[in-house]
């Protein structure tokens, strides 16, 4: 199991799982569309920690970025992400 920090807290990531559907699962705000490494806007500041992908992908990457949907966590992660805001 993997254990991801953010500026929120922390959480264990169960080997397998997906990130982008585990951080909204918790309420975490992370932008998407594809869902597949296509178009890059679930893009996420990555701190420290390692991750890989099966495929690469095709969205133009910072070396300090990583995608949540379809990136596999190599390590423990610390990540730059936030929680949802209430809607009022």
């Amino acid at each position: 199991m993997t254990t991801i920090t953010t500026d929120e807290g922390k959480f264990n990531l169960p080997e397998h799982s997906n990130l982008l559907e585990t951080l909204e699962k918790l309420g975490y705000a992370v932008e998407y569309q594809c869902r597949n490494g296509y178009c890059g806007s679930c893009r996420i500041k990555l701190l420290s920690g390692c991750v890989s992908y099966a495929q690469l992908p095709m969205a133009f990457l910072q070396p300090d970025e990583i995608l949540p949907c379809c990136c596999q966590a190599q390590t423990d992660l610390h990540i730059k992400c936030r929680f949802r805001q209430p809607e009022n």
